[in-house]
């Protein structure tokens, strides 16, 4: 941070035309404009803006203009200089940036297992915030599970990014559905019956026996596998019992039950037979062409799926399930959670951040990212320039390209994504959000995400495909249940009984 600005610390929040241009949604401010009037000078005037650089990743072709960085350095009263970084180069980049420690006052963190990463967050090259969060109030609203998920060895070096803690589920056609006078699922038995049905019954009624019940893909943590496997109490990637003991999730009952459930929709035929080299875009295209009426990934792809499905298959209606369970019992709902709802830190450099009143700036700034009103600008960019809404806050984009040149590239630097009341205005979409919102009370976390095991820095990748392969032999048929146990043995042989050690060691370091 500039060190003539640091006496400026006071934050001058927008004014009532502001927050009307930011998407009219004031009143839903979760802290910003309380603090407007704060932000005033004592006599009326105005403190000067803080300067603030920002090394931040670019998950677009180019950087946007500065139509809605003008309004949002308004808001947080910044004047923002970006240093963006393409997301495709990033980990060589960043890499580059901490070793040379050519950083800025905010860094962008995404990929937190990147042992140069970990490195320098555990060097002490970036300030842990932890003391200091309760102090603002849309950074104290961080769980402590998203605080301890995010953290290096007990400590947090970075605000978290915010992701939608679980958002896997079951899509389904209904239409096919109420042609065969069949109920929305909600248990793991009710499903393969309703995949049997899409399979023999002839759901799209031409006569011919070309459709089946699952449209899979070759990936078992994105595809199908994971999400079934939460069904059958699998826990997410590991587990832990009282005493640190930890467990890979493929050496418990719930992943060989969903083995088993997978190998009984192959060899019954309700799921495409060459799911295991299916990509994920011949999934969606199959899936949108009537061949399968299935779908098991995240569940924001419904609108994706209906818009291809457009001029194929126009009669096509989706249903979202996120509640099925292998016991119908409702006390046994869960999802596993992709990243434990963490996509990376903005971090503070000691370098570059001095002392803690510098700190405290580049903190508020970030709380009040977390606002309401800068959440619509980074989303969906200025009313009655980039969009409408209506009365609830439905929000209809005017202009697809000026959207994408002025506002997209902001979407990926928001501090949170959750919890907002402006939403689009796509019924479908709208759905899947608030099913995506409710999953979170049943996501089921990775208890080592945060923790550290050189083997599995070194060979985890190598050793998994030990498994992967394993898995998907089962389910072919090609492997039986001895052999895949006897695999497992050859994981532990091969590193991953030392992973397993290191885990342990590092959770009760944390967890004494």
């Amino acid at each position: 941070m500039n060190r003539n600005y640091k006496k400026l610390a006071a934050l001058m929040l927008c004014s009532g035309l502001l927050l009307t241009a930011c998407g009219g949604n004031a009143n839903n401010s979760k802290g910003g404009s309380e603090n407007a009037a704060a932000s005033a000078g004592a006599n009326g005037g105005t403190q000067a803006k803080t300067k603030i650089s920002w090394l931040n990743v670019l998950h677009t072709a180019s950087p946007p203009t500065d139509t809605v960085l003008n309004k949002i350095e308004e808001f947080t009263n910044a004047d923002i200089e970006f240093s963006w970084i393409p997301d495709a180069s990033k980990e060589e980049r960043i890499n580059t940036s901490l070793a040379s420690d050519s950083l800025a006052d905010i860094v962008t963190l995404t990929i937190l297992d990147n042992s140069s990463v970990r490195n320098a967050l555990k060097s002490g090259m970036f300030w842990e915030v932890s003391p200091y969060l309760d102090e603002f109030p849309n950074l104290a609203a961080i769980s402590q599970d998203t605080r301890t998920s995010a953290s290096i060895e007990g400590k947090l070096y970075g605000v978290p990014f915010q992701k939608s803690k679980a958002r896997n589920g079951v899509i389904i056609r209904k239409d096919w559905l109420d042609k065969l006078g069949l109920a929305v699922p909600k248990t793991t038995a009710e499903l393969k019956e309703v995949a049997k049905a899409f399979t023999e019954k002839d759901p799209d009624g031409n006569g011919k026996k070309d459709t089946t019940g699952f449209m899979d893909r070759s990936d078992l943590v994105y595809g199908a596998f994971k999400t079934l496997g939460s069904y059958f109490g699998t826990p997410n990637n590991w587990a832990v019992d009282d005493a640190g003991v930890m467990t890979p999730e493929f050496a418990t009952e719930g992943y060989i039950q969903t083995m088993d459930y997978m190998k009984a929709l192959y060899d019954g035929g309700y799921i495409n037979q060459d799911f295991a080299v299916t990509a994920k875009n011949d999934q969606q295209q199959n899936f949108a062409q009537g061949k399968a009426g299935i779908y098991v990934g995240a569940l924001f792809d419904s609108k994706n799926l209906l818009n291809l499905a457009k001029g194929i298959q126009d009669g096509m209606e989706l249903v979202m399930v996120n509640d099925i369970t292998s016991t119908g019992k409702p006390e046994d709902r869960a999802i596993w959670s992709s990243s434990n709802g963490i996509g990376g830190l903005l971090s503070f450099p000691k370098s570059e951040v001095k002392d803690e009143t510098e700190l405290k700036r580049l903190l508020k700034f970030v709380n009040d990212l977390m606002s309401d009103e800068v959440y619509a600008l980074m989303t969906y960019g200025i009313e009655g320039v980039h969009y409408t809404a209506d009365a609830n806050l439905a929000v209809t984009i005017k202009d697809t390209d000026l959207w994408q040149q002025e506002v997209q590239p902001f979407a990926a630097s928001r501090p949170n994504e959750t919890g907002y009341k402006i939403h689009d205005a796509d019924p479908l979409k709208v759905e899947a959000e608030r099913l995506i919102q409710e999953n979170a009370e049943y996501g089921v976390l990775n208890p080592a995400f945060s923790l550290e095991s050189e083997t599995n820095t070194a060979q985890g990748s190598e050793l998994q495909k030990i498994i992967t392969d394993a898995t998907y032999k089962y389910i072919l048929g090609k492997m039986g249940l001895d052999e895949f146990k006897g695999e497992i043995d050859q994981w532990k042989k091969s590193g991953g009984s030392k992973i397993i050690s290191e885990y342990e060691a590092a959770y009760k370091a944390v967890n004494p």
